[in-house]
């Protein structure tokens, strides 16, 4: 009886890794969401913005008044999907200042929102193909290969 209970322990403990936590990997702002209800549109300011939630992660690429935060935790998976890392948050907060600094707009997307974004499936034409390439490739040969003639 002794044994039994001994080799049911050891099995335990391995199904467990030894391990009472999960392991979280976390990049970007932690607690997004309770740091971004501290700014107010229309009070805040750029200064708030750096002292609540540090730096942006990115600024918009036309425009500096736009200030981007992320936050993002995975956890290693459970037994039953063999330690394959899942998304838990995936936080998004977007931040916008008018010319003095004053903050404008700010829009919160958690996982459940990006989600719910669709993406066009069409495809863009593309009117460069190769034949194309090696047709001027080829007829700029052809035009060194004659002025050299004359």
């Amino acid at each position: 009886m002794f044994k039994k209970r001994l080799i049911y322990f050891c099995f335990l403990i391995i199904l467990s890794n030894c391990q009472r936590h999960d392991v979280i990997n976390t990049h970007g702002i932690t607690y997004l969401e309770k740091r971004e209800k501290l700014i107010i549109v229309d009070q805040s300011n750029k200064n708030d913005a750096v002292k609540i939630l540090g730096h942006p992660a990115t600024k918009g690429m036309a425009d500096e008044n736009l200030w981007i935060y992320i936050e993002r935790t995975k956890t290693r998976g459970k037994l039953l999907k063999l330690g394959r890392t899942s998304l838990d948050k995936n936080n998004v907060l977007v931040l916008e200042f008018d010319y003095s600094g004053i903050l404008k707009d700010k829009k919160f997307y958690d996982k459940e929102d990006m989600n719910r974004i669709r993406f066009v499936k069409g495809m863009t034409a593309n009117e460069i193909k190769k034949e194309n390439f090696i047709y001027s490739f080829l007829s700029s040969i052809r035009q060194k290969m004659q002025s050299k003639r004359k």
